[in-house]
């Protein structure tokens, strides 16, 4: 990525984390990095792959959290689903922001992918893998826009108690594959 696209697309993310994503426009972009708003189309040719890239990027970093590629395939959806959900709450609307994406990336799609594998060699029926797996992302990103929709600060439902919920609700799902698993 060159150096230029690269800055507007970390400033992209840091005006996000700013003013959310409702109020993030090309235009206040430009205005932030002192260009006219036409500039950034050279980068990226409107405010829907700039938001693309902006997914691709966050996403990117979810691997660090998330176990080795030869773990159990159990182990890899929590990894996933958990990294994803620290992703979306670093940031201001991150939910909202992961799941308006039309391309996620090559990385987030092999991941995607790689989950699905991982289930299919367990046992798990190929069309029932894809599935689970589309339906563990599903849960980690509405769970996580309901959370970050509502009051979580120092009033609001704690941490440790919106974890122990997240990893209770991803649990069902887990249990509820591991029972499409053929003997």
């Amino acid at each position: 990525m060159g150096q230029r696209r690269a800055q507007v697309l970390q400033a992209a993310i840091e005006l996000l984390d700013e003013v959310g994503l409702d109020a993030l426009t090309m235009r206040l972009l430009a205005s932030r990095l002192g260009v006219r708003a036409s500039a950034l189309y050279r980068h990226y040719p409107s405010k829907q792959a700039l938001l693309d890239a902006m997914v691709a990027h966050l996403v990117s970093p979810a691997g660090d959290i998330a176990p080795l590629p030869d773990a159990p395939w159990d182990e890899l959806l929590r990894g996933v689903a958990s990294g994803m959900r620290e992703v979306m709450l670093a940031h201001r609307d991150g939910a909202r922001l992961l799941s308006g994406f039309q391309y996620p990336g090559d990385e987030a799609v092999a991941a995607f992918q790689h989950l699905i594998a991982a289930l299919t060699a367990a046992g798990v029926p190929a069309g029932t893998a894809a599935v689970a797996v589309d339906t563990v992302m599903a849960y980690a990103n509405g769970y996580t826009i309901e959370e970050q929709a509502r009051k979580t600060g120092v009033d609001g439902w704690p941490r440790e108690h919106r974890d122990r919920a997240f990893y209770d609700g991803l649990e069902l799902i887990i249990t509820g594959v591991r029972g499409s698993l053929s003997s």
